[in-house]
């Protein structure tokens, strides 16, 4: 349903608002030579594209590019940036368009699990009491059903810890079974790790909702409380491209002063298997012959470490599944399509916008034949695993830590929820 914006005498011009607030926007560089619509997904969509978008504002038809829905269906993955001859910044353009919009008139979906995350500190209001409970309950439950694992330890708000984990809070509050995976690697390689208590959610929706304040204020909480009350001289995002991303560019943009050092779980496995803390190889799928491709996360990819993460990612992809049974898709890396599913599209609610949106990814997917999607981002996995729900295409998508237990055979009965019948029992045998 179109969510219409009154008209507003908007002065100074929008054009001037957001050059002002993004100097380095080049807004007025345009060549208008389409590249950027030509490379996106959400071209079309609601009768707009982001040169049209761009050449609105550039002509001052303020009124109209107000009332426009788009800026809610691009998910401001900057792949319109990314083969921008003159590199405008589009997806800022974008961003400050959504901060104009009057707070109550944003989409419901994002504004609540920014609102909830500022008052509770997480998107889905959940007491950090409740999530307390439910990671002790969860570590308990694999102490005494796995031997291997008997000494496994997971605290919350450990002083001197190395590493402050930034967990996602779906894990934790829909799905706990996908918890132990990552704890038994972490686990494994001996790594020094605990929770933080205060705004324990990785996810940061105010980012999402362009609301600067809330945005700023979850993070500084963050981040003072890992600085000042735990001392962590690390924090490491765990397999969540957004959650990265609002970090990662928060302390940039609000200049937030911290001690720790900050990385993707992606980059320590990565750093782990070549240090031999991570004892994994590709053997168990010599025979079995399973084949994997990957999906580049926008936000820690394109949007913030480039082609070194996403090298990173296949670094390790190719070591636990092996590179013959890994298919990458066409384009990849920092010149990937966006599935669709960020910028809070999943929470927007254009659904059919967003599925249309992620045809181009859908169609990547399948152009690889591979079984499996390895997805180190909750939104890109709750995207593709829509698109193959709602298109009847039979692949799955996974976590790296599934696929990282499974070839080192630690995987438990009750982790394997994303996992196919090929796989569905392979491995239990050897620890359940």
């Amino acid at each position: 349903m179109k969510q219409w914006i009154e008209p507003d005498a908007l002065n100074p011009e929008l054009k001037d608002i957001i050059q002002e607030k993004v100097p380095d926007a080049n807004l007025d560089l345009c060549l208008t030579c389409g590249t950027c619509a030509g490379g996106c997904p959400a071209t079309e969509l609601l009768d707009m594209d982001p040169r049209k978008f761009l050449r609105m504002v550039l002509f001052g038809m303020d009124d109209d590019v107000m009332k426009s829905d788009w800026a809610w269906v691009c998910t401001m993955c900057t792949r319109c940036m990314f083969v921008c001859p003159m590199k405008i910044n589009i997806p800022k353009m974008v961003y400050n368009i959504r901060s104009r919009w009057p707070r109550e008139k944003r989409p419901r979906g994002i504004l609540g699990s920014c609102d909830q995350h500022v008052r509770s500190g997480n998107a889905m209001g959940v007491p950090a009491e409740d999530f307390i409970f439910t990671v002790e309950d969860v570590a308990h439950e694999i102490r005494e059903n796995d031997p291997r694992f008997k000494d496994l330890s997971v605290t919350v708000d450990r002083k001197g810890a190395m590493i402050a984990l930034n967990q996602n809070s779906r894990e934790p509050v829909t799905e706990p079974e996908e918890l132990g995976p990552l704890w038994k690697i972490l686990h494994s390689v001996g790594a020094d790790w605990t929770y933080p208590s205060v705004m324990w959610a990785g996810e940061n929706y105010c980012m999402f909702l362009a609301d600067d304040e809330g945005w700023r204020y979850i993070l500084e909480k963050f981040v003072d409380h890992v600085d000042n009350e735990l001392g962590c001289e690390m924090v490491v995002n765990t397999e969540c491209g957004h959650s990265y991303f609002a970090i990662y560019e928060g302390l940039k943009k609000f200049k937030i002063p911290h001690k720790f050092e900050f990385k993707t779980i992606t980059e320590l496995y990565a750093s782990w298997i070549r240090e031999g803390k991570l004892k994994v190889n590709s053997d168990w799928n010599r025979d079995l012959k399973i084949r994997f491709t990957l999906q580049d996360p926008c936000n820690i990819v394109r949007k913030s470490l480039g082609d070194f993460m996403a090298d990173e990612l296949r670094f390790v992809l190719k070591t636990v599944v092996g590179e013959e049974n890994f298919i990458d898709m066409i384009p990849n890396k920092s010149n990937n399509y966006c599935c669709g599913g960020g910028g809070g599209a999943l929470q927007a609610g254009f659904h059919e916008q967003r599925r249309a949106y992620g045809r181009v990814k859908l169609e990547q997917v399948k152009a690889t034949g591979a079984d499996y999607v390895v997805v180190p981002c909750h939104n890109c996995f709750g995207q593709l695993q829509d698109m193959a729900k709602v298109h009847q295409v039979d692949y799955h998508v996974i976590h790296y830590w599934t696929i990282i237990c499974l070839a080192m055979g630690i995987l438990g009965e009750n982790e394997r929820v994303y996992l196919g019948p090929d796989l569905q029992d392979f491995g239990l045998a050897k620890g359940e």
